[in-house]
């Protein structure tokens, strides 16, 4: 019989497994640093906090000073998910409780389902999911360069990458503001709509999207999804 701490532990490493695995699915190949970085990052901080009207709450330009210190004169190897420390503590969002969605391989259908039921958050939904969503960054070691421009590592390279070290505490946060009822989204057309040893388990509320051009392939009586 487990205590209710090794409950909700448990149940919070099954949390971040699937805020972790929305990261880590949707891994490509890196170029270098996404072209207007600031303009983009600070553009998108200054629209969200105006139009959810947090304006006193956030500073947009703070925001990016502690993210480019973390980036800026490292390898691009060698950005630690320490080193965005300060950045995470200027970026604190509470987020509603019972709302979160997660997901796995469900993009495209994930948008399309927030947007008509208008209930959930996904990590996306943040500020700073929404600040760095499909960006590409690394920095560069010389001390006047700033940013590389012109070739970032792929994730897969190295442990300590700056684009990976960012979403992998964004997750880990995420996960850790959950609270009351969760959702996850998955694949039910797919052979591994969900892999069991990405995380512990536990019982929760999912919904398996099936395409119908294709015989579901996970059933709530047999899929491993529920095992």
């Amino acid at each position: 019989m487990l205590t209710a701490r090794e409950e909700e532990s448990k149940v919070f490493r099954m949390i971040l497994g699937f805020a972790l695995l929305f990261v880590f699915t949707d891994v490509t190949a890196e170029f270098g640093t996404t072209p207007n970085l600031k303009q983009i990052v600070t553009g998108r901080c200054f629209e969200y906090v105006a139009l959810a009207n947090l304006n006193l709450r956030y500073n947009c330009e703070k925001i990016w000073q502690e993210f480019e210190k973390a980036v800026v004169r490292r390898s691009p190897c060698d950005v630690r998910v320490k080193d965005y420390q300060k950045m995470f503590q200027v970026i604190t969002q509470t987020l509603p409780c019972g709302k979160l969605l997660f997901w796995s391989k469900t993009r495209e259908l994930m948008h399309s389902y927030v947007a008509v039921t208008g209930s959930f958050w996904t990590l996306e939904d943040t500020l700073l999911g929404f600040m760095f969503n499909d960006l590409i960054w690394c920095g560069q070691q010389d001390r006047e360069r700033g940013f590389d421009y012109q070739s970032c590592p792929k994730w897969s390279t190295c442990l300590n990458h700056p684009v990976y070290s960012l979403w992998k505490q964004a997750s880990q946060n995420f996960a850790m503001a959950a609270c009351g009822n969760i959702t996850v989204l998955l694949n039910g057309s797919i052979h591994h709509a969900f892999n069991k040893k990405s995380f512990q388990q536990d019982e929760m509320r999912f919904s398996a999207v099936f395409s119908q051009a294709r015989y579901p392939t996970p059933t709530c009586s047999i899929t491993k999804v529920l095992r």
